[in-house]
């Protein structure tokens, strides 16, 4: 007996929940309240949207760009486009000018939509992207003007068109994504997702033991759309009916748990600063907002600090789950649960959080491995460190018409991270390579470091980076932003590191700044650090 070769296509999964549950809500804060609409109407729209781009002549593969906030339209993109056949391609609203026209062009973006009051990052733009032959503006009854002249209103755009679509069947391997990855060096390199690769990423990501997304949850969308698809959380959502919060432009800490108490939210997922902003807030007011349903939120980009997943642990019983993975990996690649496996049902509470400080399990389905500067693969013991690498289904082979063999080998994709794996098989992540600190010989993890010091209640943000050293080669220097009203000990800090790290790792300065620079994904930017360093010398702004 055979079975039916069905291609896997995102048309035949994004719809469903329209179809299982269709007066389940898609929430959007506006700036006068919130924008509601059912899964219903959003497939329905998502229909429209498609013969809208099909009547302007999009065909299959070709590139339609996202420029917006996560809200009920970019949903709809992220539907109607790859159903269609198309290419959906997120473009990170935080990049430069510089990097916007190069990715624009390198992607060569045939319409472009984008929400009206983001117009303005548009405008240095003007005569640079020929590529693009429509701008669809979306409204949100806030004005928002452009010099652009080939544009139309999204809804004038999708106004009297079929809500029904016939969706194409294509090649499973057909691309359905594109984001551009803000690289450390060199320009931004595109990953290009297929359907295939979505299909299955979106299927493991709803597994219980993985983030366990189900069509009981209402899911809060911190995640930028445009960072590696949302985290792929948009689909799972759509599959599954689950309801749908999202914040358009309010990412700020109320704005969350606003949206938490009042749509019932029981899972959400961001980077670490988010979560401590959104700590600080129920710290500063903790009778203002119910949250009561939350029951776990989902943290990447970055590993957290295991304090702070502590405290929402014992303070609002919410779980943390820490998860790993990059634009390449789609992004899911590992996540760490309190309790993993059978064999740890009876472990303490000490060593559950000894588990979620870990960057976790690998997903079904992909291989992951550790080697040295040989390529020799190390033993997982805990304690070789190694260059990560990682392969299976929904893992990037090359970047788009910019090959980059050095970040692939014998089928691996060559991560960039540096880690350990234990005999659990959990993976530790080091540091980025480039992060690391190498003085007199030894490596010094700068992320260790950082995650130990904002342990301290009066220590917000931290960044660990090397410094030049004329005798150790390199040295670290801590840079940190201290919690509101507090002063900075630094005999107080370096003691507190002295209780788990030896006396060399110790940083040569800890110097408070007013700010962190943040990179366009919400991660602190090490890159503007040493950079802003180098320039200054050890001239830094010093706040004590």
């Amino acid at each position: 007996m055979t079975m039916q070769n069905t291609p896997l296509l995102m048309s035949r999964i994004l719809g469903r929940g329209a179809t299982l549950d269709p007066d389940v809500e898609v929430v959007t804060m506006q700036a006068d309240g919130t924008h509601r609409q059912t899964l219903k109407q959003t497939w329905e729209r998502a229909s429209q949207l498609a013969h809208a781009l099909n009547n302007h002549g999009i065909k299959v593969g070709d590139r339609i760009a996202s420029f917006m906030w996560n809200n009920y339209r970019h949903l709809e993109l992220y539907q109607g486009v790859p159903s269609m056949g198309a290419v959906l391609h997120t473009l990170n609203i935080r990049l430069s000018p510089t990097d916007l026209e190069y990715i624009i062009n390198h992607a060569n973006d045939r319409v472009l939509f984008i929400d009206e009051d983001l117009l303005p990052l548009l405008e240095p733009l003007k005569g640079k992207i020929d590529c693009v032959e429509l701008i669809v503006i979306c409204r949100h009854g806030e004005g928002g003007e452009t010099s652009f002249e080939n544009t139309v209103d999204y809804e004038d755009f999708i106004k009297d068109q079929p809500t029904s679509y016939d969706w194409p069947e294509i090649d499973e391997t057909s691309p359905m994504g594109l984001c551009y990855t803000s690289g450390t060096t060199g320009k931004p390199k595109g990953v290009m997702y297929t359907n295939r690769s979505t299909y299955l990423h979106t299927l493991t990501e709803s597994l219980t033991d993985s983030m366990g997304l189900s069509a009981l949850d209402s899911l809060l969308g911190i995640v930028p759309m445009f960072h590696a698809m949302g985290w792929g959380l948009p689909f799972a959502a759509s599959m599954v009916g689950c309801k749908q919060v999202y914040p358009h432009r309010f990412m700020v800490p109320d704005a969350f748990l606003k949206l938490m108490a009042e749509e019932d939210v029981t899972i959400s997922a961001g980077v670490p600063t988010i979560w401590q902003g959104v700590r600080a807030a129920l710290t500063a007011e903790p009778d203002k907002y119910d949250i009561s349903k939350v029951s776990r939120l989902t943290c990447g980009g970055s590993a957290p600090a295991v304090e702070m997943m502590r405290w929402y642990w014992d303070t609002y019983n919410i779980e943390m789950i820490q998860g790993w993975g990059m634009t390449e990996t789609n992004p899911l690649g590992t996540l760490s649960r309190k309790v993993s496996k059978r064999s740890q049902v009876n472990l303490s509470e000490d060593q559950q959080f000894e588990n979620i400080a870990k960057a976790g399990l690998a997903m079904p389905g992909l291989e992951i491995e550790i080697f040295d500067e040989e390529w020799n693969p190390l033993p997982h013991d805990g304690e070789a460190v190694g260059e990560l690498c990682i392969r299976g289904p929904w893992i990037a082979s090359e970047y788009y018409n910019d090959p980059q063999p050095e970040k692939f080998h014998n089928g691996w994709l060559v991560t960039g991270d540096v880690a350990k794996i234990d005999p659990e098989q959990y993976i530790m992540i080091s540091d980025r390579s480039k992060d690391l600190i190498k003085s007199g010989g030894e490596w010094i993890s700068s992320v260790d470091l950082e995650n130990h010091i904002v342990g301290l209640p009066e220590i917000a943000m931290a960044a660990v980076v090397a410094q030049p050293h004329p005798k150790w080669d390199e040295r670290p220097v801590a840079l940190v932003v201290l919690a509101e009203g507090k002063e900075l000990n630094t005999d107080a800090v370096l003691a507190h590191c002295a209780k788990v790290f030896a006396k060399w790792q110790l940083p040569d300065e800890v110097v408070a700044v007013e700010a962190l620079p943040l990179g366009p994904t919400g991660k602190i930017d090490k890159k503007t650090i040493r950079a802003n360093l180098e320039k200054e010398g050890y001239k830094l702004p010093d706040l004590r």
